[in-house]
């Protein structure tokens, strides 16, 4: 079998744009323009999503739409297959997703206006904006009408039900997460708009920023039937899987990585078992304009875990943002830094350092993910941040820490 490199080329490279063109054609369009947007690399093979322009009549505009392929392992069925016996692709459009069938209707205007009018957001036409796709995985389509917005999240019809009924747990035990108005058979979970904006935003505009006990809260909130739900892999369990996928997108810094997997993994320890949400990062948190947390998206993964995981997960989400966003470095720095503060006078600030340390590889080749012009570069940055991580925790008097805030200690990082 073709390793992922292999596949790689030949789902961004050009014979790409042969293959969706061949796929688009024997639906009777034609395919004009495409771009790599997304790389999955997985254990069959790579999925890789495209953004591109289909004109489907011949006098028509083209239109925008998601494509994907994917080679390796065994193709979904009804899927466009492309190519020999020794090497096919399989090709579909996201609306088409052969394993979340409610992508056919959240991508539908007609039956989400259908479902705005059951919801009592009025009769219509509805706007649709596909916020976010993971191929074969998951999808959020946000849908906007005359009187409001819903939040249609697409999963894999066996997880559907499960999700509403968590959605119900945390939003009656306190936690300001979406509330759930319904589920259907295909996978498709019906959400309620949030007020406010995500943190992510406010970091950018310069807006009332919430204090870290806020956040603290938040995850206080989190209910003990989440104890229940199925564990989610921590990121220290995960980081010598981090660093070699590292190494298999940029070889030359295999070795590098790999070392500082290893040290970090060898350094660290867990803490107790706690409700977590296990993805906490700013992106998910939504502030009001006075800086109060009004709500905190993503849950499907919230279950048993370790409490530094969310604490890591934030901290060095904001400093990759600070890479990501050098106009804002200096604000998303200053936030970043009175996180941590607060942080460690409730979990071990070395021990917090490290798991930070493994949130920032996980994070290292998202620029290749999405295809980000210099990814290879980025990739070689963020690295850097991961090892300045690790550098901050040996800086860590380990002797002195004590817990929730009978010891204060400043940033090392």
């Amino acid at each position: 079998m073709a390793e992922h490199s292999e596949f790689l080329e030949l789902l961004t490279g050009p014979s790409a744009g042969e293959m969706l063109a061949a796929a688009v054609e024997a639906g009777g369009g034609e395919l004009i323009n495409w771009r790599p947007e997304q790389v999955d690399h997985h254990a069959a093979g790579t999925t890789v999503a495209y953004r591109t322009e289909i004109r489907r009549h011949a006098s028509s505009r083209p239109e925008s739409e998601v494509l994907c392929a994917t080679a390796g392992g065994k193709l979904p069925d009804g899927v466009t297959v492309i190519g020999a016996d020794d090497l096919q692709v399989g090709v579909w459009a996201a609306g088409a997703d052969p394993l979340l069938p409610g992508m056919r209707a959240a991508m539908n205007p007609a039956a989400v206006s259908a479902l705005f009018e059951r919801c009592g957001l009025g009769s219509g036409d509805v706007s649709l904006e596909l916020l976010s796709y993971r191929p074969l995985r998951r999808a959020v389509v946000e849908a906007t009408g005359s009187l409001g917005r819903l939040y249609l999240k697409v999963v894999p019809p066996a997880k559907v039900e499960a999700l509403h009924d968590r959605h119900r747990l945390l939003t009656g035990a306190g936690v300001p997460a979406p509330r759930s108005l319904g589920w259907s058979d295909d996978g498709l979970l019906v959400l309620e708009s949030l007020p406010g904006q995500n943190l992510r935003s406010v970091l950018r505009s310069g807006g009332p920023l919430p204090d870290p006990s806020q956040l603290l809260r938040v995850l206080d909130a989190l209910p003990t039937e989440l104890l229940d739900a199925p564990r989610r892999t921590s990121w220290l369990e995960r980081t010598e899987y981090y660093a070699h996928s590292i190494g298999d997108v940029v070889p030359e810094l295999r070795t590098t990585a790999i070392q500082l997997a290893a040290e970090i993994v060898a350094e660290s320890n867990s803490g107790p078992t706690v409700p977590v949400h296990s993805d906490f990062y700013e992106a998910q948190l939504f502030v009001d304009s006075h800086g109060a947390v009004t709500g905190l998206l993503d849950v499907d993964t919230a279950g048993p875990g370790d409490r530094l995981d969310d604490l890591a997960c934030l901290v060095g989400h904001l400093d990759v943002l600070a890479q990501v966003l050098p106009q804002h470095a200096s604000a998303i720095g200053a936030y970043s830094a009175h996180c941590l503060s607060t942080f460690d006078r409730c979990v071990d600030p070395r021990q917090l350092r490290l798991r930070v340390a493994s949130v920032v590889l996980s994070l290292a080749t998202g620029p290749h993910r999405v295809q980000e012009a210099g990814w290879r570069q980025a990739t070689r940055e963020r690295l850097l941040l991961a090892e300045s991580w690790v550098e901050a925790a040996d800086r860590v008097n380990r002797s002195h820490w004590l817990p929730e805030g009978r010891n204060h200690h400043v940033s090392n990082a």
